[in-house]
């Protein structure tokens, strides 16, 4: 990933919307591609390990999959339980703060699913 100049302007005004506007918060700790799946996975399955979240998540790279993990285990949306046993085995699952977000979740599915385009509804 390329780190963004801390002085930019497009920089500056992100940190701002995020710092004062609840909607730019919410979609900085939720928004891209691959954050929301793996928010969505949790909801839906409780706990997942890291094997089967790299399967259900078709074209992430490892690394950005250990990125996104990180990011949504620093904004305290997942939690990670790691046991000590060979080969190790790591789970992640929501924590309270996470299932928080359940209700914005399904809007958002069901706000999309109404307003697909015909040539590409399921």
């Amino acid at each position: 990933m390329n780190p963004r100049k801390e002085n930019s302007t497009n920089h500056i005004n992100e940190l701002y919307w995020k710092d004062h506007c609840g909607i730019a918060y919410t979609l900085a700790a939720i928004g891209g591609r691959w954050k929301i799946n793996i928010l969505s996975y949790l909801l839906n399955e409780d706990k997942l390990r890291y094997g089967e979240l790299r399967k259900r998540l078709v074209g992430i790279s490892e690394r950005m999959l250990i990125a996104k993990l990180k990011e949504l285990e620093q904004d305290r949306l997942i939690s990670r339980t790691v046991y000590q046993q060979v080969p190790p085995k790591v789970e992640y699952q929501l924590t309270e703060l996470g299932r928080s977000l359940e209700q914005i979740l399904t809007l958002m599915d069901e706000w999309g699913e109404d307003h697909l385009p015909d040539s590409i509804r399921r």
